[in-house]
């Protein structure tokens, strides 16, 4: 597979650029943190990487890549569904029999400290929980390119930790993690720093 970056830039009606001439080439395997001030682009990146929207000039090479998970900042979930019903629905889709997609679905949660929170209806959970619980969801998804915004944002720095761990996983797994984040942490546990503020033009 391949994700590349070829002389992207981003221009919104007759502002400066958010950023210009940004070619990069993603390699499986590894996390990498977005970084910049609030404005720099991290969130609009994310999309353009997503194809969610062209970017002004240049373009993103995704090769023989169709499995792509994005973890929004503001999660979005059923309200009267249970937490564990959000992680075993992308497994059951995969092929998994009921048990045995509950019982992966049970040791995904572990990895971030949703256990307590399995048998709980989203609309029950707290704003870190549900965010966590969506980074799950997206990891059972087995996605080969994981586009994360700002996934410590409302934690604690021991469950700050346990994501950061948890994301290191799935990159380890071969996928591409690309992580936009303001958290210091999060961004020394990345393997590569892209610090949009620096490229702007």
């Amino acid at each position: 597979m391949q994700l590349s970056l070829v002389e992207v830039q981003c221009v919104f009606g007759g502002q400066p650029p958010l950023f210009a001439d940004l070619s990069y080439d993603f390699v499986e395997g590894r996390k990498y943190a977005l970084t910049g001030p609030s404005g720099s682009g991290k969130s609009t990146l994310l999309s353009i990487i997503a194809g969610w929207m062209p970017p002004s000039s240049g373009r993103v090479i995704r090769d023989q890549i169709d499995r792509i998970s994005w973890v929004f900042q503001n999660p979005h979930g059923v309200g009267p569904r249970t937490a564990l019903d959000h992680v075993v629905l992308p497994l059951l889709a995969q092929g998994y029999s009921r048990s045995d997609a509950e019982g992966t679905a049970l040791e995904l949660m572990a990895s971030v400290e949703l256990s307590v929170v399995a048998d709980r209806r989203f609309s029950e959970l707290s704003g870190g929980e549900a965010q966590r619980l969506m980074l799950v969801r997206a990891m059972a998804a087995r996605p080969q390119v994981l586009l994360v915004d700002e996934p410590t944002a409302q934690l604690d720095p021991r469950t700050a930790a346990s994501v950061n761990s948890a994301l290191q996983a799935v990159s380890a797994r071969g996928c591409v993690v690309i992580v936009a984040t303001h958290d210091p942490a999060t961004r020394d546990a990345c393997h590569v720093v892209l610090d949009l503020g620096a490229l702007r033009p």
